[in-house]
């Protein structure tokens, strides 16, 4: 997966904008009383681009629609209609809102109310703000689409005119799907639509031959670049229809539009590729009808939603974590190995309360187990299947558990860092500085790897890792003899 174009230092901005409520209008907070399947849950927006992930039918349709309706323009009925077979239990619905919004309230934030009273929704003085709402029927392909029916027949007579599309619109368009659109038409159709007319070196061709995530992608950024300040945009499985690329392109781009024009985004998301420019700040995930805010990977998301294929998945905190652990079991595991999966699940209350989880939860087939960091909060607790890795810092536990060894392992550390032998001492010396001028331990590799050559920091990482777990076989072959227990019940 590429790297995001945005900068930390654009998202550490927006993160502090929000901190300072320095919006228009903006939806702060979601407070759930009663929806479907959640019960007593909150989701604060932190950052102006948010991601809802999750397992299908796990309602992040439902929190996007929960988000929606702290709006005039939404209807609750939109995103919650009442059957008269099936909803007789939406009685006692009832979503709180914390809104920012400058001209009801210069300086605290605004609380309004949506809840499902007497057959219908109530809400009372509710906010106006400008929301656009991009649902799945955006990628239904234009010539099955009725309103352009009429567009087929031979008798049909078009008078406006093909016009190009707006520079801005075209400049975004060609960023997100690596192409050029500047050929590319666009026509009134009706007394407020639009057809779009396409080009390919001397042959054109109408948005009925357009692929549709192309056209849909056109549509939307047409739409958004056209929205005032501080509106709302609401969109559902942003990447349908776009390759993986143009996902991630497509959140970078919506992330350049809150820093220029302070626009509150909220998608839902089944993508890596969705996630992969946004702060864990910005990621919530719908599992079980709970809220869990962080970045999760796809495939630990099956995890947390105890969608495993293996015997045994093992929670920790974050990547380094994870590899840590993948590591030691990689080394001492053998083919049992391949019937263990390791997630980093934001956070060592996530990873806890996940491994609790599967343990209470007689539908989750697999067994669990969750390592926390050293320096972690929570309370590790070996028969009940939390375990603490040895040492504080993770990062500056290895790094120095391998720099007290330098004197036997300086060759083989150099080696396998893809160095020649005849440097070691350039890796000495780049260790010794980078142990005196370090300030944050989670750039160590990082810092090794620039000092010695400009070595990528995973190979470096995994050179200290390795290093580590032959060093320490008390710790692996206790780990090792737990997951293999586990595995064999």
């Amino acid at each position: 997966m590429t790297m995001s174009e945005i900068r930390d230092s654009t998202k550490a901005g927006l993160l502090e904008k929000v901190r300072r409520h320095d919006y228009g209008q903006y939806l702060y907070k979601a407070s759930i009383t009663k929806i479907r399947g959640f019960e007593g849950e909150d989701i604060t927006f932190e950052f102006p681009v948010t991601a809802l992930i999750g397992p299908n039918g796990s309602g992040k349709s439902s929190v996007l629609g929960v988000a929606g309706c702290a709006y005039k323009p939404i209807k609750p009925g939109m995103f919650f209609p009442k059957s008269t077979v099936g909803d007789e239990s939406m009685s006692g619905w009832r979503v709180e809102y914390d809104l920012i919004d400058k001209r009801l309230n210069s300086r605290q934030l605004v609380k309004r109310t949506s809840n499902f009273r007497q057959a219908k929704w109530v809400r009372a003085d509710v906010a106006d703000r400008n929301v656009l709402f991009f649902g799945i029927e955006r990628t239904v392909p234009a010539g099955e689409k009725t309103r352009y029916k009429k567009l087929m027949r031979s008798t049909y007579v078009h008078r406006p005119p093909l016009e190009p599309l707006d520079a801005a619109v075209a400049t975004q368009v060609e960023h997100i799907l690596g192409k050029s659109v500047a050929d590319y038409r666009v026509t009134r159709y009706g007394s407020d639509d639009r057809f779009l007319v396409g080009r390919t070196g001397v042959s054109q061709f109408s948005e009925f031959h357009f692929g549709a995530g192309e056209s849909s992608i056109i549509r939307m950024i047409t739409k958004i670049e056209q929205a005032p300040e501080n509106s709302l945009i609401l969109i559902e499985e942003i990447e349908n229809g776009l390759h993986p690329i143009a996902t991630r392109r497509m959140v970078e781009y919506l992330i350049d539009v809150a820093e220029r024009k302070s626009i509150q985004t909220i998608f839902t998301t089944h993508s890596d590729y969705a996630i992969s420019p946004l702060p864990n700040e910005a990621i919530w995930a719908s599992i079980a009808g709970k809220l869990r805010q962080g970045k999760l990977s796809v495939e630990a998301l099956r995890a947390v939603a105890g969608r495993v294929d293996k015997k045994l998945a093992i929670f920790v905190e974050d990547e380094f974590a994870k590899a840590w652990v993948a590591t030691i079991l990689r080394e001492t595991l053998g083919t049992d190995y391949d019937q263990v999966e390791v997630h980093a699940v934001h956070g060592d209350g996530n990873a806890v309360a996940t491994h609790r989880g599967h343990m209470a939860s007689p539908a989750v087939v697999f067994k669990s187990l969750c390592v926390i960091d050293g320096d972690s909060q929570q309370q590790d607790d070996p028969d009940g299947g939390v375990i603490r890795l040895p040492g504080g810092q993770p990062e500056l536990a290895v790094f120095e558990g391998i720099t007290a060894r330098l004197d036997q392992d300086l060759a083989i550390l150099t080696v396998s860092c893809q160095r020649p032998p005849e440097v070691q001492e350039l890796v000495r010396s780049a260790l010794d500085e980078v142990a005196r001028t370090n300030r944050d331990p989670h750039l160590l590799f990082n810092q090794v790897g620039i000092k010695i050559g400009f070595v990528p920091e995973a190979v470096v990482r995994g050179a200290f890792l390795a290093l580590w777990v032959r060093a320490n076989a008390l710790f692996c072959d206790d780990l090792t003899s737990k997951v293999k227990a586990l595995i064999e019940t």
